[in-house]
């Protein structure tokens, strides 16, 4: 048909026209091309050198060029633990919105000197069989336009964003908690690194789309970090030091004094030497300043999750436990040097400790006394005699004897007599009433054992 041809031109020439739209035409123009530029100086642009997308807004819009985003130096990033700031690329812009339109678009631009294309090249991680990687990346974060305090990832709704007219992949979308609910990404800094043009002479352009909201905005910044490892972090921590383990003792003692008001007191503290996250025995126990209990997790294993999804959360108490705020414990070091062979210990009011013993350990300490012995008080029922019948082995009848004295060294003898099962059977009432005896609870004594 040909009106859609001419529907298509009509189109094309309302979404680039030659001569700046009439005002009955702004809001569609808005909805499909973005925010309408404000005529400024190049002086006035924030990074020294003005947007490479420049000149094709000038010859679309037949205007000057894009808006200028206002800095807000007062707004900083929440200091990421695995990665460690070079420099800062594009310093916390704010995401200018308008108030006629949903769906926003920003440009930015950013330009890399030699010395850092250099870092980033020297960085690279070629491993076999595994996709090329940089250790020194370009890194792109987003969050709230707020300066009470450091800020965390937040990214804007519905956000796209394309690096050098590219769609850079943003983290997937989280399953939603509702059915209704809105699907959300995880808020983390996103690597441009693959996308970035390593030149210190051509600048690299950004171009940002999200949906605005009411009373809220956002920011943007770009930085060169070096990406860090759970074992660099795990040396970092320990170089800060162990915590003396009088402060331990000292906490100890606090929640182990006796409260006047309370009828009920706590005499003791049970504290288990095995990581709550991988149910292994502690190697370096940590734990967070902010943590108000005594128990410990292994710090490598902590380090190595927060590595794959950071969350930072305390696995005992699950309050916040950030990497600056972990401390090696003293005192669990000695505890763990001292006591290799036990995995729960207990503290006393003093601040001492006591190895507790395991259920499999007190069991075989009991069956241990159970059988030790039969020349003093052993433990052997009458009736675990009758009952021992292994499979597809006769069955015999021992009858015990006691000597009429006692040998020269001064202890009794006992003679050990083999029956056959068809020669002599004890009765039923026999065998009730040797259950029933005393001789059941394991003493023998001077009367011995009759059939």
């Amino acid at each position: 048909s040909p009106r859609v041809p001419m529907k298509i031109k009509e189109l094309y020439r309302r979404r680039f026209p030659r001569k700046p739209p009439a005002p009955s035409h702004l809001p569609m123009l808005h909805t499909q091309a973005g925010p309408l530029p404000a005529p400024t100086t190049e002086g006035q642009l924030p990074y020294g050198h003005s947007s490479s997308l420049e000149p094709s807004r000038r010859w679309m819009w037949n205007m000057g060029p894009p808006p200028v985003h206002p800095l807000h130096p007062d707004v900083t990033m929440k200091r990421l633990p695995f990665y460690h700031v070079y420099d800062e690329l594009i310093k916390p812009t704010t995401l200018a919105s308008s108030t006629i339109q949903r769906f926003e678009e920003a440009h930015f631009t950013f330009a890399l000197t030699p010395q850092q294309v250099q870092q980033i090249l020297t960085s690279r991680d070629l491993l076999p069989g595994a996709k090329c990687d940089y250790t020194i990346q370009v890194q792109l974060r987003f969050c709230l336009c707020e300066t009470s305090c450091p800020q965390e990832d937040h990214f804007p709704p519905n956000l796209f964003v394309k690096v050098n007219g590219k769609l850079c992949p943003l983290p997937g979308y989280l399953p939603p908690s509702k059915s209704s609910a809105e699907p959300k990404r995880p808020n983390r800094p996103i690597n441009i690194t693959p996308l970035a043009r390593l030149s210190a002479t051509v600048p690299n352009s950004l171009v940002v789309n999200w949906s605005s909201e009411l009373g809220r905005s956002y920011s943007l910044s770009v930085y060169l970090v070096k990406q860090l490892t759970a074992v660099a972090l795990l040396q970092k921590l320990r170089a800060k030091g162990i915590r003396n383990p009088d402060h331990s003792r000292a906490l100890i003692k606090e929640k182990l004094t006796a409260d006047p008001d309370s009828e009920i007191a706590t005499t003791s503290l049970r504290v288990s030497l095995l990581c709550p996250l991988g149910k292994m025995r502690l190697r370096v126990p940590c734990r967070a300043t902010t943590c108000s209990h005594l128990q410990c997790f292994d710090a490598a294993l902590y380090l190595q999750m927060n590595e794959k999804k950071p969350t930072w959360t305390c696995p005992v108490c699950d309050q916040k436990a950030p990497y600056d705020d972990l401390i090696i414990d003293g005192l669990f070091m000695e505890i763990l040097n001292a006591c290799t062979d036990c995995d729960e210990i207990q503290f006393m009011e003093d601040g001492s400790w006591c190895p507790m013993k395991l259920k499999k350990e007190k069991q075989e300490m009991g069956q241990t006394s159970a059988f030790s012995g039969i020349e003093g008080m052993g433990a052997v029922s009458s009736a675990a005699l009758w009952d021992a019948k292994p499979l597809g082995i006769p069955t015999y009848i021992y009858k015990a004897t006691l000597g009429a004295s006692p040998s020269p060294s001064g202890s009794w003898s006992l003679g050990l007599h083999r029956e056959h099962p068809e020669h002599k059977r004890p009765c039923a009432g026999k065998s009730r009433q040797a259950a029933a005896s005393p001789w059941d609870q394991g003493a023998l004594g001077a009367a011995g054992l009759r059939g």
